[in-house]
């Protein structure tokens, strides 16, 4: 399936960019080569493979969440550079 050339200025156009003659018909190819494969691929059987399958052994690699005692408000607020009424105090960042 080769792109037409209008398709090609068409996606260059989306990109925002500015393509020479040369570089249209070289990029014409290049796409065009891509949905040659993508098309191939789509021929594959993918039925039984579910969606988040992954080649890679990947395990997750999360701890339990789990409710913990945490910190007192003074430690937290004891490294704050400057704090106020038990919070952080920052510098406005909006007029």
């Amino acid at each position: 399936m080769g792109l037409t050339r209008e398709q090609v200025t068409h996606v260059a156009e989306l990109a925002k960019l500015g393509l020479t003659d040369e570089e249209m018909d070289q990029f014409g190819d290049q796409l065009s080569a891509i949905l040659e494969y993508a098309e191939k691929i789509q021929e594959l059987d993918t039925e039984a493979i579910p969606p988040t399958a992954s080649v890679l052994d990947v395990q997750n690699v999360m701890r339990d969440d789990e409710v913990r005692p945490s910190m007192s408000r003074e430690d937290v607020l004891a490294n704050a550079p400057d704090a106020e009424a038990g919070q952080f105090k920052v510098r406005a960042v909006l007029d």
